[in-house]
């Protein structure tokens, strides 16, 4: 895998604003079927981003097929690995509400969603990506042991 993949921002806040309504949806619907599965369309989009990138998501690919061409190349690219961190974290938040809620534990579902919801909200809104940022904090706290 090519270690220096740059990716337009504007694609992963697009991405976001997908997961925003997917999983703003899964908590209207609550834990039970509906929002089960909604939850597990989650886990299914956040998979491809964090395991290669969120160059690789659906939601990437629409990004890039729809609306890159109307508005244009990037004026800057950025790192694929912190918002491949951010997809990461998504996974898991949306893996432990997905098995917490089908668990009949449905705290679960509504925490783990509600995190899913909020991240989404902050990056697709106001640009400010929370995994993203942890990604970084985590980064410049193991250089400075190292």
């Amino acid at each position: 895998m090519n270690d220096d993949i740059q990716i337009d921002p504007r694609g992963y806040r697009f991405g976001a604003g997908v997961t925003l309504v997917v999983a703003a949806l899964a908590l209207v619907l609550g834990a039970g079927t509906a929002g089960l599965i909604l939850m597990a369309v989650l886990v299914a989009m956040f998979l491809p981003g964090a395991l290669i990138g969120p160059q690789a998501t659906v939601q990437s690919a629409i990004f890039k097929r729809l609306i890159r061409p109307r508005i244009g190349p990037p004026s800057e690219t950025e790192s694929f690995r912190p918002p491949r961190f951010a997809q990461q974290m998504g996974l898991g938040m949306s893996i432990a509400a997905l098995v917490l809620g089908a668990l009949g534990l449905t705290w679960g579902f509504w925490l783990f969603g509600a995190f899913v919801t909020a991240a989404s909200f902050l990056n697709s809104v106001f640009g400010f990506c929370l995994g993203c940022e942890i990604y970084l904090l985590l980064k410049r706290a193991g250089t400075r042991t190292a």
